[in-house]
């Protein structure tokens, strides 16, 4: 039986390590009528297990129009060609993880840490702004480049029901020269999302985080903890 976790109406947390598969990063997906976009899709184990939570979810993996990748790391992307294979999807990233995600580099993209090679996989739409909108439905998904974990790392927030949702994937980090990740450009990052006064954190790893107040106290705690080591 699949296995999901309602996050507001028509978002649900459909992977992760507890939800599809030890190696996951968190997967979530945004719904609007007939129309659904995925946030991120697993390292490559188990993508079925995704398809079944999100038909547990009484959602139909059919109508997956986009995915989104918040960056270039193999937990996040590894389930992509299944997806854009089996769903004719519309994959996005941000301009400066997209090499990477098409080449499968392991370097880049910690393929080399997780032992696996990754498949080639086209990027049908590069961002390149600060913020572009990706629509689902009706629905804005505002999609941030928040470089710092990666050069492209992108987080993602909507407006819904008087709530603001943020998908801020991998805020903690880690940070490695050979994901070129950058601490200046994160803190600069950091401080943008705690701009956006969201109201629930979707994170990559460490859950859901709400209200605002904790929301802010999660960001606040890295920025705080890094401070402390650079």
């Amino acid at each position: 039986m699949g296995e999901y976790e309602k996050v507001a109406r028509g978002v649900y947390q459909v992977g992760g390590s507890d939800l599809s598969d030890p190696s996951d990063a968190a997967i979530y997906v945004v719904e609007d009528g007939s129309h659904l976009a995925m946030i991120d899709c697993g390292a490559g184990m188990a993508p079925c297990s995704i398809v079944e939570n999100i038909e547990e979810a009484g959602l139909d993996p059919r109508t997956i129009e986009t995915l989104i990748l918040t960056h270039c790391h193999v937990d996040h992307i590894g389930s992509v060609s299944f997806f854009r294979e089996r769903y004719g999807c519309t994959v996005v990233a941000h301009d400066l993880d997209a090499d990477p995600i098409e080449r499968g580099d392991p370097g880049p993209t910690a393929a080399g840490w997780y032992g696996v090679k990754l498949p080639r996989v086209k990027v049908d739409r590069r961002l390149y702004a600060g913020s572009e909108v990706v629509l689902v439905g009706e629905t804005e998904l505002h999609c941030l480049h928040t470089p710092g974990h990666t050069p492209g790392s992108v987080s993602v927030y909507l407006d819904r029901d008087g709530t603001r949702i943020l998908f801020g994937q991998d805020i903690h980090g880690p940070f490695s020269t050979e994901f070129g990740s950058d601490m200046t450009a994160w803190r600069a990052s950091m401080e943008a999302l705690l701009a956006l006064g969201a109201d629930i954190l979707c994170e990559g790893h460490f859950g859901i985080y709400a209200p605002r107040e904790r929301v802010e106290r999660y960001i606040r705690g890295y920025l705080d903890r890094y401070a402390r080591r650079w």
